[in-house]
């Protein structure tokens, strides 16, 4: 999936900053490059879109594709900015990887919601062991083993088959990797939301944005998100109770009621410091101004540390 904004020319504020640090403004119809994460892409565009209206003669352009294409493309040269959804790993930073944390989301497991057992699952939610028992042992194939319910219905499980931060973020929370995850491989947040909408026994893990409808801020139509039953005691009490809606959930894990992992920090990755004008303006952009688009489009902002963090390192 690819998105191109149109153009900008930098405000006077922002050209002073550039033309001070680099001793020239960015050329007309300059380029900024952004590749990788499902998760982070909604955001970036909706930065891209309210940069544009300051600055009409950059171009930036935005393309989703997984996190592992984000830092392999950063890595390369080939784009300015990766988008990417995990921590970035030692020996990429080892190649370069300079991350600056841009935001905060989380990934959420998902059902149909025309499962048959749809009630019980959101009365007493799946606890840690479950989704372990589903994902990493394979030891639950049905639906009676992690509910105690009596039904034959066998649990379809689905994951992506991109290397991408929603995975590895889904991993982590049962202290594994992307690759210890059992089940049937799907490309792309999409894909693997429709797999399962399709599917009324399937069960998979969506990046909040692809879970959520942007405009009803409710579950995605013919999905259900699964609640985590966090102190294990077989129901869903009212502390548990936030999954309703985008916001619900997103304040719950500003609160930090919603447990990391699943949360995490989302990045946009260079290669070294950024240097080009464009690049570094739409970066200082992000982390300043742009952070009063981030709850609306439905993330969490960083704290104000994190946030000037990235901006001290980038020169």
């Amino acid at each position: 999936m690819k998105k191109i904004i149109g153009g900008v020319l930098l405000t006077a504020a922002v050209l002073s900053g550039i033309v001070s640090a680099y001793g020239r403004t960015p050329a007309a119809a300059e380029r900024v490059s952004i590749s990788g994460a499902w998760a982070l892409y909604p955001m970036v565009v909706k930065w891209a879109e309210e940069f544009q209206k300051l600055n009409p003669q950059i171009k930036i352009d935005v393309q989703a594709g997984g996190a592992g294409k984000g830092i392999a493309d950063a890595l390369a040269g080939m784009v300015d900015f990766g988008m990417v959804s995990r921590d970035v790993h030692p020996e990429e930073v080892k190649k370069g990887a300079a991350p600056f944390a841009v935001t905060k989301d989380a990934v959420v497991g998902v059902i149909n919601a025309k499962n048959p057992l749809l009630k019980e699952i959101l009365q007493k939610g799946l606890t840690r062991q479950a989704f372990i028992d589903i994902w990493i042992t394979k030891t639950a194939t049905t639906w009676a083993q992690v509910l105690g319910a009596k039904t034959p219905a066998p649990i379809h499980v689905f994951t992506r088959s991109d290397a991408c931060g929603a995975a590895e973020t889904w991993a982590a929370f049962f202290g594994k990797r992307q690759e210890d995850l059992a089940g049937i491989g799907v490309y792309g947040d999409p894909g693997l939301a429709d797999a399962v909408r399709r599917d009324p026994l399937g069960i998979g893990y969506n990046n909040v944005n692809f879970a959520y409808d942007p405009k009803t801020l409710t579950p995605i139509a013919g999905l259900a998100i699964v609640p985590i039953d966090l102190d294990g005691n077989g129901s869903i009490d009212a502390p548990e109770q936030f999954y309703r809606t985008r916001d619900d959930l997103t304040k719950a894990i500003a609160e930090g009621k919603y447990p990391a992992p699943p949360a995490r920090d989302l990045y946009l990755v260079a290669k070294g410091t950024p240097t080009r004008p464009a690049a570094v303006a739409f970066l200082r952009w992000i982390l300043t101004d742009g952070q009063k688009y981030v709850a609306e489009t439905g993330y969490i902002p960083l704290s104000p540390e994190k946030l000037k963090d990235a901006l001290d390192r980038i020169k």
